[in-house]
């Protein structure tokens, strides 16, 4: 039972540790390569290792540069890393963030505010590829600056001359990714880079997945287009040291061509009370402990090492893409050249999503796309020992799934099958956001997943709608209900 609330008198550390473990058992099974995404993991060896070093800078509050003079230092060294690691020059310049969409963030604001300060830019427009992180939307709301999507080409990568058309007075900057993170796929860098000096805009990279392994996997001789500060028209560029890096969350960076562009990132404020307060990211108190971990990381691995973890995941990698491509009715979305991938069906008589639960009741966690509908993977090395397994489960699966029609009609594959085609978005946005309210208000209700268990016809349980709440349950059924009701 888990304790709430403060207690009157301190509880033995013991007990709470004890309690903590007890919670924890609940999570995925990301230590033998049961989950496909959130986590990195190189194991305990290597996470006891990141731990000492984080704890060696844990009080430590990166928002006063000129008090913590060697947290400063290691933010340098792990920027001058990545720049290099990126191909920039002595000019590049950044920060070490709390995270991705904190890196991401910060450019909506920069760009935001450059274009204000250069163009005298009051609308702001950013254009996006379809397949952008979804921190770049935040970053649009956040910012107030208006998303423009760019639809995918044929091989499911932004359309650049749809992002040409989409250039407007009022364009701030343009984004491509690398890779992006639905189907791992790199955006045409070098032809999204001529419109941006074409037209004087910049273009930030999003690299938070593939900073820290794209250019290991160069070093391994194999042929990427260029997508880097070697590409003229980039500006900037996100890359997350929390992912590839196998740093501690939460580790990213976010560097520049220019301290010119930089600039427009920083906040100061010269008349507060509490004296001349400057920032150079969105937060104030920075954790030390992750910029430490960030630097050990990369000391310790080394150029040799992250090579040889590139080269163990690029391996694993071909080879769960050439099983998943053997199987009748599978094949992989696009082509992918790093570590991400999706993969979907080309038979109506095998559902992707049913194939999906099915291997959850194998107990693989899995991640669900839509547009097209498919299902994903993030591979790190810890999955090199999980590949046959997987493979055999998802041969099974789909040979399931093709004699068991009925499976598409029923459980988490109809809900998010549904919900992925829903033409009422904006209703389930509500749905969730009021979710969401209840999880996050003053009593903090926890969603019920077990009252939305139900048996099926492969044996086992499944969640309804694939781990979402059990609301979504009563949009499908209005949804049904008016389509019978209507005849639309």
């Amino acid at each position: 039972m888990l304790t709430t609330g403060m207690p009157d008198t301190g509880r033995k550390k013991e007990d709470i540790l004890d309690e903590l473990k007890t919670l924890s058992s609940a999570d995925p099974e990301y230590k033998t390569g049961r989950l496909w995404s959130l986590v990195y993991y190189l194991g305990e060896e290597h996470t006891d290792f990141l731990k000492d070093a984080y704890n060696s800078y844990f009080s430590a509050n990166g928002l006063n540069p000129t008090a913590f003079k060697g947290l400063k230092q290691l933010e340098n060294d792990v920027i001058r890393t990545t720049a290099s690691l990126l191909h920039g020059d002595k000019n590049v310049c950044g920060v070490v963030t709390s995270g991705g969409t904190e890196s991401c963030l910060l450019a909506v604001k920069t760009y935001r505010d450059l274009g204000r300060a250069k163009k005298n830019i009051r609308r702001p427009e950013m254009i996006l590829p379809e397949t952008a992180h979804v921190a770049w939307a935040k970053g649009a709301e956040y910012f107030g600056v208006k998303a423009l999507y760019a639809p995918l080409d044929r091989d499911y990568r932004v359309d650049v001359k749809a992002v040409r058309k989409l250039v407007s007075r009022n364009t701030v900057m343009i984004l491509g990714s690398a890779p992006e993170y639905p189907h791992g796929l790199i955006d045409p860098i070098e032809e999204l880079g001529e419109i941006a000096v074409s037209k004087n805009i910049p273009l930030h990279v999003d690299a938070c997945v593939g900073g820290y392994i794209l250019p290991f996997i160069e070093m391994l001789d194999v042929d990427l287009p260029l997508w880097d500060y070697r590409v003229k028209g980039v500006t900037s560029i996100s890359a997350d040291t929390h992912k590839y890096g196998f740093a501690a969350k939460g580790a990213s960076t976010i560097t520049y061509r220019s301290l010119e562009i930089l600039k427009h990132q920083m906040f100061v404020l010269q008349n507060w009370p509490g004296g001349v307060f400057a920032s150079p990211a969105l937060l104030g108190t920075r954790p030390g402990g992750a910029y430490a971990a960030a630097w050990a990381a990369i000391q310790a691995i080394g150029r040799d090492g992250y090579i040889d973890l590139t080269e163990k995941t690029l391996r694993t990698t071909n080879r769960l893409k050439v099983g998943i491509s053997e199987i009748p009715d599978l094949k992989i979305v696009g082509n992918p050249q790093a570590s991400l991938f999706a993969y979907t069906s080309t038979s109506s008589d095998v559902n992707i999503f049913a194939v999906g639960d099915f291997l959850e009741k194998k107990n693989w966690h899995i991640d669900r796309l839509q547009r097209p509908d498919a299902l994903h993977a993030m591979v790190t090395p810890g999955h090199e020992v999980v590949v046959d397994q997987y493979l055999e489960d998802l041969r099974e699966a789909v040979s399931w799934v093709r004699q068991h029609p009925e499976a598409a009609e029923t459980g988490g594959a109809a809900t998010y099958g549904m919900i992925a085609h829903l033409p009422f978005q904006k209703m389930v946005k509500k749905q969730v956001l009021d979710m969401f309210a209840d999880m996050y208000g003053p009593e903090g209700k926890m969603i019920d997943m077990e009252s939305s268990m139900s048996s099926n016809d492969s044996g086992g349980t499944e969640k309804t709608a694939s781990g979402m709440p059990p609301f979504i349950d009563g949009i499908i059924k209005w949804y049904i209900k008016r389509k019978q009701r209507t005849g639309n």
